[in-house]
């Protein structure tokens, strides 16, 4: 299951971006978006979906009681707003971003289809995409509702490893270079960042991992 919120390895803005295609060129722009600024909310319209340029983008939904959820936290390169592809007329999410300057290439749901009409290869390669991105999303929803804090974060370590890791020559542990906070991953889990924080560093003090701003390390012993 590598690799399961990217394509194929590919980043997908340089795939699909319609700037990418002289057809579309000209008359193809790009959205720009502060921190806490919405690309569309709950109950949106979905006629589109979205590359990001740069920056980061929050997705997630409002329970009854108004808690917030979060299902993904995406980085450069990657997709959002899919299922209207497959025929979403309604949005059952928000898309946020959460950094300082974020840019997105927003592309039509009927030019999405012409390129996938054109290009079997290249349909066939972004319902694959759906399909894994879907079988993560319920994964991490499952974990969210049914295990305990530390078992969603070492979980959630795994899919960064996936997604991030590689061995250190050296010594043998899990290097995971990563973009994103604290605050990013308390919300990924399902949990506080004081919470995490706390866990982070008990998980140090055994011994199991050490990390910085960008870097988590999963010691060799549990690699």
């Amino acid at each position: 299951m590598a690799n399961l919120w990217f394509f194929d390895n590919v980043n997908l803005f340089n795939l699909l971006c319609p700037h990418k295609f002289k057809e579309y060129k000209e008359c193809h722009t790009f959205d720009a978006y502060k921190k806490s600024d919405y690309i569309y909310f709950e109950e949106d319209s979905a006629s589109k979906v979205y590359l990001i340029e740069k920056g980061k983008v929050k997705l997630g939904y409002y329970n009854e009681d108004g808690t917030e959820v979060v299902k993904a936290i995406l980085t450069k390169g990657e997709l959002f707003g899919e299922k209207a592809i497959l025929g979403e007329e309604i949005r059952n999410e928000f898309a946020q971003s959460v950094d300082a300057s974020t840019s997105i290439c927003p592309i039509g749901v009927e030019i999405m289809h012409d390129l996938m009409r054109d290009n079997k290869t290249f349909s066939l390669k972004v319902y694959k995409f759906l399909g894994l991105r879907f079988k993560k999303l319920e994964r991490r929803l499952q974990l969210i509702l049914f295990k305990d804090t530390r078992t969603r974060f070492l979980e959630f370590t795994k899919e960064l490893c996936e997604e991030y890791g590689y061995d250190c020559e050296k010594t043998g542990d899990k290097v995971i270079m990563h973009p994103y906070t604290q605050k990013d991953i308390a919300s990924l889990i399902g949990t506080s960042r004081s919470n995490l924080n706390v866990l982070m560093n008990e998980l140090k003090e055994e011994n199991l991992i050490t990390f910085n701003r960008k870097e988590l390390r999963l010691l060799q012993k549990t690699a």
